[in-house]
């Protein structure tokens, strides 16, 4: 699809590498695998969430504007999301060297905006621009006592290295947000200043901006 000009021009708008803050703490977002490489590969610029029973009585909130991804691996996922152009269901290929206690952080990402929907009209509108299938989206803007998700448009990069970190307890359960331990694993600063931005094929929607 074309890229609508207020988007282009937030594309040749992007630094390179993301600025690094020196007084932040690195925080994860807990999302499928698929999607993290739906994202690196430009195939994703939306993030929608429900929220789950831990998330506390306010439910789930975008409480961070930046963020890694920490990539949710589960089977189930190939089917739960849009094949390939080929057809084929999608699948993920294992870093190269991880052991199984150890978990890959190599998605970087920023929020442009974030705010919530009730209008399922509205959410069938973010197809283009994200891989759930659509049963998917609506189960979840169906669950719970008030139909609606939440929902973030992002700028991302990929982290030319993958930064490595030992799973631990505090990673687990089912919460969306999680604290990172900044000097684990050769620390992040050198590897995020490096990422590569990573420029959305399937563009922005314009309107969430």
């Amino acid at each position: 699809m074309s890229v609508p000009c207020k988007i282009g021009a937030l594309w040749h708008g992007i630094p390179m590498s993301p600025a690094l803050d020196p007084d932040w703490r690195p925080v994860a977002f807990k999302e499928w695998q698929l999607v993290a490489d739906a994202i690196v590969a430009g195939g994703q610029s939306v993030l929608l969430r429900k929220g789950g029973i831990s998330e506390g009585k306010a439910g789930f909130q975008w409480l961070h504007g930046r963020f890694f991804l920490f990539p949710s691996l589960f089977h189930e996922q190939a089917e739960q999301v849009a094949p390939l152009p080929d057809g084929s269901l999608r699948s993920w290929e294992p870093v190269a060297g991880l052991a199984e206690d150890e978990v890959a952080f190599s998605v970087y990402v920023e929020t442009i905006a974030t705010g919530r929907i009730v209008d399922w009209d509205e959410v069938l509108l973010l197809a283009p621009y994200h891989i759930w299938r659509e049963e998917i989206v609506r189960e979840r803007f169906e669950w719970g006592e008030e139909p609606g998700l939440s929902w973030a448009t992002i700028l991302a990069w990929r982290l030319r290295e993958p930064w490595v970190l030992k799973d631990r307890a505090s990673f687990g359960g089912c919460r969306s947000w999680f604290g990172l331990p900044a000097d684990e694993g050769g620390g992040w600063r050198d590897r995020l200043s490096a990422a590569e931005a990573v420029e959305p094929s399937c563009g922005w929607p314009e309107w969430l901006i």
